[in-house]
């Protein structure tokens, strides 16, 4: 009882306070972040959604040997993993989740996998298929593709001499988009080509999406890839093969070249730059494709396909 009795007599004496808490409490904690890096926003699980997305889908290649392989692809989701079984995507192993929801897809997805034969059945629960496709929509489904084991660029024209023909390849400079990779290798193909040349870098590869553009012929033409595409071409030009690049401003057209006609290397840049400096220099014939339409470029698959076409009637 004394004791309130001194808390409340207003006699100065030793007092709790805050500690300087609510003078700290009044000072700015700086800018406010933005909203991308604000946990629990809304942009924040976008960009986070979509760093999760970059990660899962970046592939680096690695070589080996004189061809190399690069590294295996994840295939995820029903849709995606029918359709790459349904295209003859070589796959080594279907995952499937543990206790999924049966529907036409995942009944589909099995049955291709037991024909085709040589694809293993993994059954994992889903926080491994998580883990897996680093959070990815897999919907209880992941296709796992094995590396591509690339050819040598010496080996196309070494085949081609073997079947006692001349070497018609086919060779991208600055195209990465897979799937144009894949109409390519679906036009030389159909035309009788005998392979196309890829860059190590900045080019696409044989992915699952450029073996589903190519509708099996992927597993017919060899894919080979050219640590410097340069020096690949140089290599071909001292082995009696013509170097022809397509070139909006090209010196001749398609139909008046007769090299194509003969043992030749086709150079295809990308739709936007087309050709590189350095290849551009090294080719041998620069061509153009008339187009009375209008039209200022073809994509990459259309344009190959347009050239193999000449020079496959040429040779017949």
């Amino acid at each position: 009882m004394a004791a309130n009795n001194r808390r409340m007599s207003g006699k100065k004496g030793a007092q709790v306070g805050s500690g300087g808490q609510r003078r700290r409490g009044l000072e700015g904690k700086g800018p406010t972040p933005p909203a991308e890096m604000r946990k629990g926003h809304k942009k924040n699980r976008i960009a986070g959604a979509k760093a999760k997305q970059t990660t899962a889908t970046r592939r680096t290649a690695t070589l080996k040997g004189r061809g190399g392989k690069g590294t295996s692809e994840m295939v995820v989701g029903r849709n995606s993993v029918v359709e790459a079984l349904r295209e003859g995507v070589p796959a080594s192993m279907l995952y499937v989740q543990q206790f999924i929801d049966n529907d036409e897809r995942v009944r589909e997805a099995l049955q291709l996998a037991g024909e085709r034969g040589g694809i293993h059945l993994m059954e994992a629960p889903r926080p491994e298929l998580d883990r897996m496709t680093n959070g990815l929509n897999h919907q209880g489904l992941v296709l796992q593709v094995p590396p591509y084991e690339y050819a040598h660029p010496e080996d196309l024209a070494a085949a081609a001499y073997d079947q006692g023909q001349d070497p018609l390849i086919v060779a991208l400079d600055g195209v990465t988009d897979p799937r144009n990779l894949g109409a390519v290798v679906r036009s030389v193909s159909a035309f009788g080509g005998h392979g196309v040349v890829v860059p190590e870098r900045r080019a696409a590869g044989m992915t699952a999406g450029a073996w589903k553009t190519s509708a099996g012929a992927a597993a017919r033409t060899p894919v080979a890839r050219a640590t410097n595409l340069t020096r690949a071409l140089e290599g071909y030009k001292k082995a009696g093969i013509a170097i022809v690049g397509l070139a909006a401003d090209g010196e001749h057209t398609v139909g008046d070249l007769e090299a194509l006609g003969g043992p030749v290397v086709i150079v295809v840049g990308s739709e936007g730059k087309g050709l590189s400096r350095l290849v551009g220099e090294t080719c041998d014939y620069r061509v153009r494709i008339p187009m009375p339409g209008g039209t200022e470029s073809l994509n990459a698959g259309v344009a190959a396909g347009v050239v193999l076409y000449e020079a496959a009637r040429r040779r017949s």
